[in-house]
């Protein structure tokens, strides 16, 4: 559905989703799984190197990071014709909870979300 004369359109999805981590160990175990899984592309260094990283992140982002599937989220827009899903940008940080601000403050999303 690409625009051969320029005039192509871009919209940018912004979703702010906050979860409560009730099982950090049981987060990281499954997140554990999935980099050990041999259907995962990473090479024997790359597998050691992230499993490091899920283990000491005590806040689970990193281990959550590994179990959201960023295609996941073109997904939310599949049953619109109209519209072509292009890509997906995921990022992961700790919080403090929900928020408890007046939706004024949403186009704030500090994630520097690339192309």
């Amino acid at each position: 559905m690409s625009d051969e004369s320029g005039t192509e359109r871009y919209l940018r999805l912004t979703v702010e989703l906050t979860v409560e981590v009730l099982d950090i160990e049981a987060l990281q175990a499954t997140a554990l799984k999935e980099i050990n899984d041999p259907e995962t592309d990473l090479d024997d260094d790359e597998r050691k190197e992230q499993a490091e990283m899920v283990s000491a992140d005590d806040s689970g982002a990193t281990a959550l990071q590994w179990l959201i599937e960023p295609d996941h989220v073109l997904g939310l827009i599949e049953h619109v014709e109209q519209i072509e899903p292009r890509e997906a940008v995921l990022s992961v940080e700790p919080s403090d909870g929900p928020s408890d601000e007046e939706d004024d403050d949403h186009d704030h999303d500090g994630h520097g979300h690339g192309h």
